[in-house]
């Protein structure tokens, strides 16, 4: 691991092998405890992790302790095999949680 890139990718190899090709650190795992464990370890090296949905829903409990820290930005993206939604709701909770209102429904029924 080295801290040449402030980028990590976290999440199944399918998914993550693609980040190298544009200079990321990618980071494959295949369960919920090699995740937990390669989360902590990558949020001492890097300021901005991408972590696939699917691994993301495993560890929120650990992603919402980085929310209360500047670094690292741990951000939920779907994997090769499409979305989840996971991301897309947790942004929305965020939203909400920093403006009191949600700004999202519109997007969310539909109505953009």
């Amino acid at each position: 691991m080295s801290k040449n890139s402030s980028i990590a990718a976290l999440g199944d190899a399918d998914t993550v092998f693609a980040f190298k090709a544009v200079g990321v650190d990618a980071y494959a795992v295949t369960n919920e405890t090699e995740a937990r464990e390669k989360l902590r370890l990558l949020a001492r090296n890097y300021d901005i992790i991408y972590i696939t949905e699917q691994f993301a829903e495993q560890v929120p409990d650990l992603i919402a302790r980085y929310k209360t820290r500047p670094f690292p930005a741990v951000i939920p993206i779907p994997s090769s095999q499409g979305s989840t939604g996971y991301g897309r709701r947790s942004i929305k909770a965020d939203v909400e949680k920093a403006i009191g209102t949600d700004i999202l429904q519109i997007e969310e029924n539909g109505n953009d």
